[in-house]
């Protein structure tokens, strides 16, 4: 049977556990926030996937947000790591704190650069055929069509589906291919 002094002892361990716990929550919400707001743009703008213009739009809202989200949860998740770093005896308790400053980073680092860009790296010298030599073009392919200085140029979408940005000069004048 346990003395009153014991059941003291007990009483007080609830609290302390209580708050562990709940630094234990708040840093896997410190660690998720940031993740989402940095994966969600890269799930909704996919290569070859059809896009909505409110995916668009929130794409690069998230994306404007990215770097303040990222360092206030980032310095949270450390706080939080720090603080529960000294309470944890057990080893893969350490272990799981180091996993999620590794988690915290990740998207720390992520939000600064520019991943739209290595989904759809522009053709920085892209090849040109002539008419005749363009064999892989069908009747039936659309093609974006450009004519300035009586120089005419035709770039087919399915080629520029990918890269989505063509630099070129067409007629003597620079101009960017898209769609």
């Amino acid at each position: 049977m346990k003395s009153d002094s014991d059941q003291g002892l007990s009483d007080a361990k609830g609290p302390k556990r209580r708050g562990r716990l709940a630094a234990w929550l708040l840093i896997v919400l410190l660690v998720a926030v940031p993740l989402a707001v940095v994966l969600i743009p890269v799930w909704l703008i996919q290569p070859f996937r059809p896009q909505t213009g409110r995916g668009l739009e929130l794409s690069y809202l998230l994306r404007r947000w990215a770097p303040a989200v990222t360092v206030f949860g980032s310095a949270g998740a450390l706080t939080v790591v720090l603080w529960l770093w000294r309470g944890t005896a057990r080893w893969w308790g350490k272990m799981g704190l180091i996993v999620f400053i590794a988690l915290a980073i990740l998207p720390l680092w992520f939000a600064r650069q520019n991943h739209f860009e290595w989904m759809f790296k522009p053709l920085s010298a892209p090849a040109y055929a002539g008419p005749s030599e363009a064999g892989f073009v069908s009747d039936a392919d659309k093609v974006i069509a450009i004519q300035l200085n009586a120089e005419a140029a035709a770039y087919p979408v399915r080629q520029l589906a990918y890269h989505h940005v063509v630099p070129d000069v067409v007629g003597g004048v620079p101009v960017v291919v898209t769609y």
